[in-house]
């Protein structure tokens, strides 16, 4: 599917882009490919394939939630800029 000039610009123009002649020209040209592969792939018999929303197998990949001590206060001290009554002191952000 060959896109036309006008519909590059109309496309740039909503994605609020200011090309070039040239760059249109090569923007088409790259976008009218994209189509057709799109289009290639629309071709496919997908009969018998489950609808699917991910091709990876279900479950996670992130490690267990397991609870763990914290840093001791001193190591945390030695970091800090200002350290008051066991916090840390930050500078004021609102009058």
């Amino acid at each position: 599917m060959s896109l036309s000039q006008e519909e590059v610009q109309n496309i740039a123009r909503l994605a609020r882009l200011s090309l070039s002649d040239e760059a249109l020209a090569k923007y088409r040209g790259q976008l009218s490919a994209i189509l057709d592969y799109v289009a290639q792939l629309s071709e496919l018999d997908t009969t018998g394939i489950e609808p699917t929303s991910s091709v990876l197998p279900p479950g996670t990949a992130l490690r267990p939630d397991q609870a763990r001590p914290g840093l001791a206060p001193d190591l945390l001290r030695r970091n800090a800029p200002d350290w008051e009554a066991g916090q840390f002191r930050v500078p004021p952000i609102l009058d």
